[in-house]
């Protein structure tokens, strides 16, 4: 008798199992037989057709993409390639082949090239130099024979560096701007006393 009811309760509970299951599962008929089938839950019926929830597709890199992006790298620097590593440091010279400064930086567009090298001029041991962006056409650049250096030389001259105006990086002009605004002082603690009137 005892085993008679526990085999009709399990069998109940199985049975109330499958027929009152939250979630049902549906197999994609668009994928052929040999293709894993992912099981996906049924549509919630409560929820309004306008608000279905659209998942994108899941996109897998093929190996044939990958090798494929793997090719837009470059491996080497070509003999028509200068790293720009190659120009920070060197010296700049005249026509009269004196040196009239070195290159501190260059300034480059967002979308490639170079727009300025920024020369500093003037000074002795850094000191007193100032920054001057002279733009990258205005020097002609030689390769020197079987190594990596180069001749930068201008048409620009000491004196005309010296005079023309001082280039300013984006950083320093928004550490200008932050220097020269006004500090907030309308702000107190408000257990603060202020301070006394002197008495006349």
């Amino acid at each position: 008798m005892i085993k008679k009811l526990v085999t009709t309760v399990a069998a109940g509970a199985l049975f109330a199992g499958l027929t009152v299951a939250p979630v049902a599962f549906a197999q994609d008929a668009t994928k052929p037989m040999d293709q894993p089938q992912t099981m996906q839950p049924a549509p919630d019926a409560t929820a309004p057709a306008d608000q279905a929830e659209t998942k994108p597709p899941i996109t897998e890199t093929k190996p044939a993409d990958m090798a494929q992006s793997n090719a837009t790298y470059l491996t080497e620097q070509e003999s028509d390639q200068i790293a720009a590593s190659t120009y920070i440091g060197q010296s700049v010279y005249n026509a009269g082949d004196e040196s009239i400064g070195e290159i501190n930086d260059l300034i480059m567009k967002k979308d490639g090239g170079v727009e300025a090298a920024v020369i500093g001029v003037g000074g002795f041991l850094g000191l007193g130099e100032k920054d001057v962006a002279v733009p990258f056409d205005r020097i002609t650049i030689a390769e020197q024979p079987n190594t990596d250096k180069l001749k930068l030389t201008t048409t620009e001259t000491a004196d005309t560096l010296k005079a023309a105006p001082e280039f300013k990086t984006k950083s320093q002009k928004i550490a200008e701007q932050n220097a020269n605004q006004p500090v907030d002082t309308s702000t107190t603690s408000s257990t603060s006393t202020a301070p006394a009137q002197p008495q006349q």
